[in-house]
């Protein structure tokens, strides 16, 4: 029969129990035939998540992905802890469908809760097969052994290594879910700032990136892009690029137009040379940039009301409503998208900075009309992603130029002006609250929140529909797949849409807006950082009412201990003082939130200072408070704390995808600029490490409680609220009258 479905909260309660040691049988913590915990349900093979080679060293196996986020870091020192081996032993390889698990999409912070709980169980089977087996040839029992190393020693002072052991174990088997795994208080590596192993190269000019390599006849392609999405191409003068110097070959499949030269400059002229003399017809209209959150709402939704409690409203209670809005956003990639493909024997192999490799190889096969074992897909890092940029879309536009100079790899990177005109974006949102005071506490609360789909990424559907750019322009062109949502309690438009307050009296509503006047998917934190921004504004606006400091007002809502207890510390570290008034030039604010109610929980206090001549908003100081569970790495944990705040500020204060009726017209830094380096905060992270609790997913945590902080600040400075973003100087010369 079936297993039951776990949710995640239930997944991670039982994980808590084996990360502790509970010696429980497998039926007790997962039933006779449950689910494995984290990726291991769908990859159940011990061997398929490590080897142990001759030489007693290990190599891990994971789908997992470095997207600069440290993953492949923490993933090593939990499998090294587990193996009782030294790092520098540990061989990690990441992302490549011929040899890695399928863990489907690097996203949603959850490499450590999904891929480092399959690690860690996986790892600690292979070490109590190697303890069994070392047992059995010392003629001692398995308890009386300890490991230094990768060497098992007995109380005799007899010593074997595991490469003498490993021969002896068939690894070809389940992972056991009640395998004992390591208590905290025996850690050595695990809760330790180890260097990143990513760091290096990109610091030296080493090869750290997919844009870096290079194999030997490769040769190079651009891609021509309608002038606006939707256009067919009529006409192109080919032979005049063909001619070109050092030309390979020009591509034309429908309306999809590449070439192939040499030389990556060759190849770059003569894209613009088959530009100009391209002529299209056709393309989509877009709607009117002034408008388009009222446009938007004029749009069919798909509503769902995601949560609903009752209670009676006391008749004295004093309402208010406010709406608050999110531009489109572009994941602003600082290295555009690059692949490199080559086409040998019907076999196709792609290097890719995707973030799911498995799910891109099911929407190449299906574009090129191929199996799925004649793909190979092998990541390599992208300078600059966190959500579904180009990465896919120029993974297909390389294997389409390499299919026509079969057996030379061919790599392709888009130029700029493709990066931010064809990028699926972060969706543009509107999200409208209404609440009641009464006593100084909230007695009624509705919030609604209007998106598309946070989601298009490749490989979600198993029709004939494909989400890659350029399967939509061939000869025998595929339809994008149909818009959907993430349910909860992950979420997607509507993620973090349900407050952790406690208000006896709430509904929440999600509207799935399923037109796309531009193309959107994934940016890091989905709905999140609009709906963290919304709500967190709002109880800023809901405390002024009830008369109430924004941290007190806050934590009387809140009855989560571990909630309350990163407001408190953030407060306290950032030296907040109730009752403090703004001031013409500086400000200080508060935001806060559990991300997704699920992982990390994070409080932010941000200092701004506000040129009121020109509108103008520096944040000179962050202050962050976390509570990630157990920690792996605290100077990795930090480093995805400080880089959702820096990146949150650039979206809070500069970021908007701007178009007009027919194009996108943001195409550069100078048309959508993000933020400097002299402008990031200086950002003060305070962990708080709770090593008995499961480790919670940190990477995009602590952006919406920044753009939340920001915006309170600058209320706090001028007593004026903006609700839409960014806080442009423009809004707030206007707020400010």
């Amino acid at each position: 029969m079936n297993a039951p479905s776990l949710t995640r909260r239930e997944v991670g309660q039982m994980a808590a129990a084996l990360v502790i040691g509970f010696a429980l049988a497998p039926s007790a913590i997962w039933g006779e035939e449950a689910r494995l915990p984290g990726s291991l349900d769908k990859n159940r093979s011990l061997d398929s998540w490590l080897r142990i080679n001759a030489d007693g060293s290990a190599v891990i196996l994971t789908g997992k992905v470095e997207l600069g986020q440290g993953i492949v870091t923490a993933l090593a020192q939990i499998a090294a802890e587990e193996l009782d081996l030294p790092l520098a032993r540990i061989e990690m390889i990441s992302g490549d469908t011929a040899r890695t698990p399928n863990e489907g999409y690097t996203s949603g912070s959850q490499s450590i809760e999904y891929g480092g709980t399959a690690v860690r169980l996986a790892c600690a089977q292979a070490r109590e097969l190697l303890l069994e087996c070392a047992a059995t040839k010392l003629n001692v029992a398995a308890n009386l052994l300890a490991v230094v190393d990768g060497v098992v020693g007995a109380p005799d002072g007899r010593r074997i290594g595991y490469g003498d052991l490993v021969r002896e174990i068939a690894w070809h088997r389940d992972v056991a879910a009640q395998v004992p795994v390591k208590a905290p208080a025996r850690h050595a590596i695990v809760g330790q700032s180890i260097a990143r192993r990513d760091i290096p190269a990109k610091v030296t000019g080493g090869a750290a990136y997919v844009h870096d390599i290079r194999i030997d006849g490769m040769l190079h392609g651009r891609v021509v892009r309608p002038p606006q999405a939707g256009a067919r191409l009529e006409s192109v003068d080919i032979a005049s690029a063909q001619s070109m110097p050092g030309v390979v070959t020009v591509v034309r499949d429908g309306s999809f137009l590449g070439v192939v030269a040499v030389r990556e400059e060759q190849a770059v002229k003569a894209r613009e040379s088959l530009r100009q003399s391209a002529r299209w017809s056709g393309g989509a209209t877009l709607p009117d940039p002034m408008t388009v959150h009222d446009y938007l709402l004029s749009l069919p939704t798909q509503a769902l009301v995601i949560s609903e409690k009752k209670a009676p409203v006391p008749a004295d209670a004093v309402s208010i409503q406010a709406r608050y809005t999110r531009p489109y956003l572009a994941h602003a990639s600082i290295g555009p998208s690059c692949a490199l493909a080559q086409f040998s024997d019907a076999k196709l192999t792609v290097y890719t900075h995707s973030q799911g490799v498995f799910p891109l190889r099911r929407d190449l096969a299906k574009a090129l009309k191929l199996e799925e074992n004649a793909i190979r897909c092998i990541h390599g890092e992208g300078a600059g992603c966190y959500g579904h940029n180009g990465a896919d879309d120029v993974a297909l536009d390389a294997a389409l130029l390499a299919r026509a100079v079969q057996g030379q790899p061919v790599r392709v990177q888009w130029m700029r002006d493709d990066e931010f005109a064809w990028e699926p974006y972060g969706p543009a949102m509107v999200m409208q609250a209404k609440a009641a005071v009464s006593g100084g506490r909230v007695v009624d609360y509705t919030y609604e929140v209007f998106s598309n789909t946070h989601s298009t990424r490749p490989g979600q559907t198993a029709d004939a529909t494909n989400n890659l750019l350029a399967s939509w322009y061939l000869a025998e062109p595929r339809r994008p797949g149909p818009p959907t949502n993430i349910p909860q309690p992950a979420g997607g438009g509507d993620r973090n849409a349900i407050p952790l307050y406690a208000f006896a009296n709430q509904r929440i509503v999600n509207h799935l807006i399923t037109a796309m006047p531009l193309r959107v998917s994934a940016l890091r934190t989905l709905g999140a950082y609009a709906n963290v921004f919304a709500i967190e504004s709002f109880m800023d606006e809901l405390a002024s009412l009830a008369r109430a400091d924004p941290v007190a007002f806050r934590l009387a809502h809140l009855n989560d201990p571990r909630a309350r207890a990163v407001i408190e510390a953030a407060a306290k570290r950032a030296e907040w003082k109730p009752g403090v008034a703004g001031n013409a030039d500086h400000g200080r604010g508060i935001g806060f939130a559990k991300y997704k109610t699920l992982a990390t929980y994070v409080a932010v206090v941000a200092e701004i200072e506000l040129d009121r001549r020109t509108g103008s908003i520096r944040v000179p100081k962050v202050v962050v408070a976390a509570d990630a569970g157990q920690i792996i790495n605290p100077n990795g944990l930090k480093n995805q704390l400080e880089g959702g705040v820096i990146q949150s500020t650039s979206w809070t204060l500069h970021e908007a995808v701007r178009f007009d009726a027919t194009r996108i017209v943001s195409r550069d830094w100078a048309s959508y600029p993000i933020l400097t380096i002299p402008e990031a905060p200086r950002v003060v992270v305070e962990l708080i490490d709770r090593p008995e609790e499961p480790s919670l997913g940190a990477g995009e945590a602590s952006s919406g409680p920044t753009a939340a902080a920001i915006a309170n600040a600058v209320a706090h400075a001028t007593g004026a609220r903006v609700r839409d973003l960014p806080l442009s100087p423009d809004r707030i010369k206007t707020a400010l009258g």
